[in-house]
């Protein structure tokens, strides 16, 4: 059974609408599942594993609630482990932390939340903001309230946030450790938000019941944010980096026009500003964001809120653009925007603007950092601009047009499995423990960005894992894109607890 459907038209991977397994082809993908039987593979496992690589971007989850009601409780019961700090007070959760979760076969993502209150200011503001954003970007939410304690005011103020924002809520009365506290939960239907459910996060009395209800209102697969690919819109193209590196010149430049404000002063941009502009006869969608000054909990005030719209518009866009000031030294916060857009899985241009202004001296160092600081994205398209002068602007366009050709393409599964084993025939993984695992087969289960599963005879370490990643790139090209690879081990037959 397939979890991760994709609806009619949408394009997260080719061919989904026709069947279910990631971007293999029927005929294909019978292929593939006749090798991993002979290979001894649990055929379930190898869909599983197929689905899990092909289905894009997992539905999501968010828990919310006011402080102490015992949200991050509740998320390590649902992850299985404890993750989520936990502590006897209130405030401990601050930032949106993501991890990955599976109930009765389906995959999905937990975003856990700090308490939301109303009326607060400073640091538990931007926490409450935290938790409204997390509503707005997930599929459905789960709204924790103390069953002992009862429906407060925040409670309501809180009823009130999930129904302006629409979305579907479970609503989980927590703290309830026995037949005796499910009269107290019964009190919660006075919230309007129809059934709660009985929950003991601690001992975990309930919550199967609950994650049953959570599976009933959350979508197979999440809706398709990307204004272009098989929708026939034009791509989207975000725009980011630190404040005060050009973002907003570059966008006029290319426009051909004054678009947007710019001025000297850093931060003059506060929300995402979206404009169509046409370069070699096709219309792009370029989005100019704010800059990201530092990490987002250390934030405050109108910052804080620009980082958080930026962070949801290179969500939404297929391509990252990030502006690099190529006269000041590459900083940790430079490497970090690099990070945000390759974790979401976009394709990235690394834009390196006031080029005009750098001497010899300067430019050598750069090499250098460039190198060592940014050593991680080799692979992504590079143009050194002036957006005050125009200088090499006509380079973007054919940059961010390999970006995406990278982040689309596709290797049959015959090709990859000849240069599999041409690769592990030339370079075997080492050997440990007296034993040498190799790669058995493997297959390309999705695109934007490409995803591949790995079928192995043991653990593969981490640094074959990214020789393999860099003996992919050399063979099929890849550039501009992130490549995402995950490994199964074959579990010998007849040894399964």
């Amino acid at each position: 059974m397939n979890d991760h459907t994709q609806p009619d038209g949408s394009d997260a991977y080719e061919g989904a609408p026709e069947h279910d397994h990631g971007a293999l082809g029927d005929a294909e993908y019978a292929e593939f599942m006749e090798l991993a039987a002979e290979e001894g593979f649990d055929l379930e496992d190898v869909e599983g594993a197929i689905e899990a690589a092909g289905h894009g971007p997992l539905p999501v989850l968010a828990v919310v609630g006011r402080p102490n009601v015992g949200k991050s409780t509740l998320v390590n019961r649902i992850i299985g482990r404890r993750e989520a700090v936990v502590e006897d007070k209130p405030g401990v959760t601050r930032d949106r932390v993501t991890y990955e979760a599976e109930w009765a076969g389906r995959r999905f993502k937990v975003v856990d939340t700090g308490g939301w209150e109303q009326d607060v200011l400073g640091i538990d503001a931007s926490v409450a903001a935290q938790a409204e954003y997390a509503i707005d970007a997930a599929d459905a939410v789960v709204f924790v309230v103390d069953a002992k304690v009862g429906a407060t005011d925040t409670d309501e103020a809180v009823v009130r946030l999930l129904r302006k924002a629409g979305k579907p809520v479970v609503l989980c009365a927590n703290k309830v450790d026995g037949p005796s506290g499910e009269a107290d939960a019964a009190y919660l239907w006075s919230l309007g938000l129809g059934e709660p459910y009985p929950v003991s996060a601690l001992h975990g009395r309930g919550t199967g019941d609950m994650l049953d209800q959570v599976l009933e209102v959350l979508p197979e697969a999440p809706r398709e944010t990307f204004g272009g690919g098989g929708l026939g819109g034009p791509r989207r193209i975000a725009l980011i980096g630190r404040p005060n590196v050009g973002k907003s010149s570059l966008l006029n430049k290319v426009a051909g026009e004054e678009r947007v404000v710019v001025n000297e002063l850093a931060g003059t941009t506060r929300d995402p500003v979206d404009e169509l502009i046409e370069l070699g006869g096709v219309t792009w969608k370029f989005v100019d964001t704010a800059g990201i000054r530092k990490r987002v909990h250390l934030q405050q005030g109108a910052d804080y809120y620009a980082s958080l719209r930026t962070a949801a518009a290179v969500e939404k866009a297929e391509v990252a653009v990030i502006l690099i000031d190529a006269s000041e030294s590459i900083s940790v916060q430079d490497q970090r925007i690099v990070t945000m857009a390759v974790e979401a899985g976009r394709a990235v241009v690394l834009a390196f603007n006031k080029w005009d202004t750098l001497d010899e001296e300067r430019r050598y160092y750069l090499e250098r950092e460039i190198e060592t600081e940014l050593g991680q994205v080799a692979w992504a398209p590079r143009v050194n601009v002036s957006a005050r002068t125009g200088r090499h602007m006509e380079k973007l366009v054919p940059a961010i047009e390999t970006a995406l050709a990278g982040w689309e393409t596709r290797v049959p599964t015959g090709r990859l499995n000849a240069f599999l084993g041409e690769l592990v025939a030339a370079h075997p993984h080492p050997i440990r423990g007296g034993k040498q695992p190799r790669i058995l087969f493997g297959t390309q289960a999705g695109t934007k960005p490409p995803r591949f599963v790995l079928f192995a005879s043991g653990f593969i370490e981490a640094g074959y894992r990214r020789f393999i990643e860099r003996r992919l790139r050399e063979e099929f090209g890849f550039e501009g894109t992130p490549i995402h690879i995950s490994v199964r081990v074959r579990e010998k037959r007849g040894k399964k607890k």
